[in-house]
């Protein structure tokens, strides 16, 4: 049976351009299906929809799903759309805000629902949920903008205090490495903080934990499952945003060479991550591991996780047996699936 998915890219957020190299590869990817019709709709930083050059908007009306068309001689119809697939990073996209769109218009789409995609989004959030489940999260520190504008010297010396340097000074929303910096000193602490408020009023400090990065793609609803696990040995200090999109320099190790009962209890732990934030379709869990002393620290898991060409969440899905086109019919499959489990559920009440 025919469908017609429409693709969103771009939005407004500092991950804009990670967005569109994502787009590109999930876009050929569907393409390439040939029961699929794909409608590119893109989503400019000033928050416009276009398809095809012309404005479109999701309809948020039941029943019609799809896209409206603001103008031209088409202005006024709609477009049916039988599914979204969010290929939207960061701010505005990945953050529960085009998820809400999409469930009052009643349209299926890729990936977390409302709440696990806003918690998720939510670096202060995510920990603190985690913490709740009694998963290993590594010791951080956060406060507001404003917070930090009248009381900088004190928050100052309570990250020396409690943390230490160096520490990683990251927005609370938003990915890419976008507006994180690792600070050596007070100075740095200082620069990297003024970096982080362009991007968020809320943000987090943690403390920096010996281990190497680790990754692990998840894949699934109700019972996700885990991929073999990847390691990133970055060109730079850290796996910045350079390190990532720029410089080829950095290191993709897959299989990650751990241990098998450390990477068994890795994989166990990226799935707890998932279903603890209530995440769907698909979510990038990311570790630090100390393999010398079997310590492992859940860093953070990425709803909507990068799907460029060199992306670490396509990478491990092919080694483990899944290939590129064959892991986004599975999750266009997983979507349908969970908006059918959503549509049984009541959502009227009377009292007999």
């Amino acid at each position: 049976m025919s469908k017609t998915i429409a693709v969103l890219y771009g939005g407004r957020s500092g991950e804009h351009e990670v967005s569109l190299r994502s787009a590109a590869a999930i876009l050929a990817g569907l393409q390439a299906q040939q029961d699929l019709t794909v409608l590119p709709v893109f989503i400019s930083k000033e928050g416009s929809w276009q398809l095809d050059g012309v404005r479109v908007a999701v309809l948020p009306h039941p029943g019609v799903g799809g896209l409206f068309v603001l103008e031209g001689e088409n202005a006024g119809s709609v477009i049916a759309v039988d599914l979204v697939f969010p290929v939207l990073h960061g701010t505005y996209g990945e953050d529960g805000t085009v998820q809400g769109l999409l469930e009052l218009a009643r349209i299926p789409y890729v990936g977390a629902g409302v709440p696990g995609s806003a918690v998720g989004m939510d670096k202060i959030l995510m920990k603190a949920a985690l913490l709740a489940e009694g998963l290993p999260v590594g010791p951080y520190l956060w406060f507001t903008g404003a917070k930090w504008l009248s009381d900088k010297e004190r928050l100052a010396a309570q990250v020396e205090k409690e943390l230490g340097f160096p520490c990683f000074v990251k927005p609370a929303n938003l990915g890419s490495s976008v507006g994180i910096s690792k600070a050596y000193h007070r100075q740095g602490l200082l620069e990297a903080v003024a970096e982080a408020l362009a991007y968020d009023r809320r943000i987090l400090v943690e403390k920096f934990l010996p281990g190497r990065e680790i990754e692990c793609s998840v894949l699934g609803n109700d019972q996700p499952r885990a991929s073999i696990l990847g390691e990133i040995i970055p060109a730079n200090d850290f796996y910045d945003y350079t390190a990532k999109y720029l410089d080829n320099r950095s290191r993709l190790v897959i299989p990650a060479n751990l241990p098998e009962r450390l990477a068994k209890k890795v994989r166990e732990l990226a799935v707890q991550t998932f279903v603890a934030l209530d995440c769907a379709g698909l979510g990038r869990v990311d570790f630090l591991v100390d393999d010398q002393h079997e310590q492992i620290w859940v860093n953070e898991l990425n709803t909507l996780p990068g799907f460029t060409s060199i992306s670490m969440y396509p990478k491990l899905w092919g080694a483990t047996g899944v290939s590129f086109n064959e892991l986004l019919l599975e999750l266009i499959s997983l979507a349908e699936e969970r908006f059918r489990e959503k549509e049984k559920l009541k959502t009227t009440f009377a009292v007999s």
